[in-house]
């Protein structure tokens, strides 16, 4: 993680501030997200080039997820990790992150409790934050509260105003944009299989990550092999279907990306017991096989939803299917300019 010094405990930080800090889920990093901690590193420029000397920019965030804890029976399946948080911050220039335990004890501090351990531990100079924002036990701590601690423990409290998603579907129609973007926006369209529409709100296309482990064979069998992916059980998968993706594979000489078609579901065909992800790598160059890849870590970049997930008569149906998505993910990869077209430029190219 380039640049950033991380802690996974508050308590065992001890960062000299003066520290701009944030503090939140941040689940996804979408582009409101990405809003915040770039004027975080904007002020904080601002704030070393008028006192000459350097300044902090961290952000907390908790894991597991307060959901777990506070409705621990209702389901909640994450947009990113808590690492990949810090990861996608560190991207941003942020030179701190902190993943905080969320429990019963942290769920019962006080305002002023977790005042103290952000002073004592973070050197808390500027808390910056959503207007919505509140901290401690029973939301306590909201921004009236936090700034009259501020007043008391030398810290100021900066408001930022939160962004308007701004969708725009494919053709350019504005969908939802008078919509305070939000993760849970973005998890619906996930759920819906819309990872378009869904990259277009966190800036990037949504990424799932796994270890390669074992499958079946069965694409092996039928000349389709596929990298079987087992994924953090809490990660948030885009509906059933197949998918136009792209996959990273992390090796010695960097990160090789490749184009890719990737189908997520139970197989209905073969009478699947789980969902799965299952990715077949086009092009996969030699001697490179599937073989070589169990063990290893990749990543999914969901670029475009090419259908959803269907039910065959008969594995020879099933089979002639897949050669047709797997043309058709071809087709939106005809030349390298398409891998980093938007997704509007994508959906336009797949109708015509």
């Amino acid at each position: 993680m380039t640049g950033m010094r991380t802690f996974d405990e508050l308590r065992k930080a001890q960062i000299d501030g003066p520290t701009l800090l944030t503090i939140g889920n941040f689940d996804g990093i979408h582009r409101g997200h990405q809003a915040l901690l770039l004027h975080i590193q904007r002020l904080a420029t601002e704030m070393a080039a008028a006192c000459a000397t350097p300044v902090n920019t961290a952000m907390l965030t908790f894991d597991p997820h307060p959901v777990h804890v506070l409705r621990p029976d209702a389901p909640h399946f994450l947009l990113t990790t808590a690492m990949e948080r810090l990861e996608l911050a560190a991207a941003l220039g942020l030179t701190h992150g902190v993943i905080h335990p969320f429990n019963l004890e942290t769920a019962q501090l006080t305002p002023r409790a977790f005042v103290e351990l952000l002073k004592q531990h973070l050197g808390l100079a500027v808390l910056v934050v959503g207007p919505d924002f509140a901290l401690g036990r029973n939301r306590a701590g909201d921004i009236p509260t936090l700034r009259a601690l501020g007043d008391e423990f030398h810290f100021t409290v900066e408001v930022i105003e939160p962004v308007i998603d701004g969708e725009q579907a494919a053709g350019g129609e504005q969908v939802g944009g008078d919509k305070i973007m939000r993760s849970s926006h973005i998890r619906e369209l996930l759920r819906a299989g819309a990872v378009d529409r869904a990259a277009a709100l966190l800036g990037r296309p949504y990424r799932v990550s796994g270890i390669v482990e074992h499958g079946d064979q069965r694409g092996r069998q039928v000349g389709i092999p596929t990298a079987n992916l087992r994924t953090a059980p809490d990660k948030l998968l885009p509906a059933d279907g197949v998918y136009a993706t792209r996959t990273l594979l992390a090796g010695f000489d960097g990160v090789q990306s490749f184009y890719s078609a990737t189908n997520v579901g139970v197989r209905p065909t073969v009478d699947g017991l789980h969902r799965r992800v299952e990715t077949h790598i086009l092009d996969f160059p030699p001697p490179r096989q599937v073989d070589d890849l169990y063990g290893r870590a990749l990543a999914v970049d969901f670029l475009f939803r090419l259908r959803g997930e269907k039910r065959f008569a008969n594995v020879a149906e099933l089979v002639a299917q897949i050669h047709i998505d797997v043309a058709q993910a071809r087709a939106l990869f005809a030349d390298d300019a398409s891998a980093s077209e938007t997704p509007a430029r994508l959906e336009a190219r797949r109708k015509s």
